[in-house]
């Protein structure tokens, strides 16, 4: 019998870019079904989050991240455009949010087709994984030919149908708090929530009392 969870993740978490591949390893080990099912980031939702903070938050968030892709041996940098327009001496967040946008709604576009973990694991290699202007040239459309997508017809969709798709995403975020939690990366199976990248292993051993087997 083949499991399915849900993953709520986010392009500008690096914790849900850190967690991604593992997710798309435990797809290919076991028979299981992870649907992706992303949401906007807090400085979307709430663009006040960073100035409400404690000090101290960002700068223990940047060395827990560069240590865990140390850890993992995955590479990390800094993304290069922030996928979030923001002003980093105030950290006030910009209205206007092109990049998020789009790519959130891309991600929205490859779930639909059923390849949304595939999209959001190549296309974040790229953000966090040190691709200068991932925005631009051929960086998102190689990331979406890898995922077996298209980004031209992405692209166009997240266009025509941007209300229809942020109608979407704003339903990811309600099922993610209607299952118990409010942040990314979360995985919830029969609606159980597993928040965070270090808990892939507690919702594997959940999913095996349930009878998940590897393919």
């Amino acid at each position: 019998m083949t499991l399915s969870a849900d993953i709520f993740w986010s392009f500008r978490s690096p914790y849900s870019y850190l967690a991604t591949r593992r997710y798309r390893a435990l797809a290919e080990r076991y028979d299981l079904t992870l649907n992706l099912r992303p949401v906007y980031p807090l400085a979307v939702r709430q663009p006040d989050f960073f100035e409400k903070n404690h000090p101290n938050w960002l700068r223990y968030t940047f060395l827990d991240v560069v240590r865990l892709a140390q850890q993992l041996e995955i590479p990390f940098m800094g993304p290069r455009p922030d996928p979030i327009v923001q002003n980093v001496m105030t950290r006030e967040i910009a209205a206007d949010q092109p990049y998020i946008r789009r790519i959130t709604r891309l991600g929205q576009a490859a779930a639909r087709r059923g390849r949304g973990l595939e999209f959001a694991d190549e296309a974040s290699r790229l953000i966090w994984g040190g691709t200068e202007n991932w925005h631009e040239g051929q960086h998102l459309a190689g990331a979406a030919r890898r995922a077996g997508l298209d980004l031209a017809e992405l692209d166009a969709e997240a266009v025509a149908e941007a209300e229809a798709l942020d109608s979407e995403i704003a339903a990811n975020l309600a099922a993610l708090e209607a299952a118990g939690h409010w942040g990314v990366p979360t995985l919830v199976f029969e609606g159980e929530p597993f928040f965070g990248q270090d808990r892939i292993d507690l919702a594997v051993w959940r999913m095996k009392q349930k009878g998940l087997a590897e393919r």
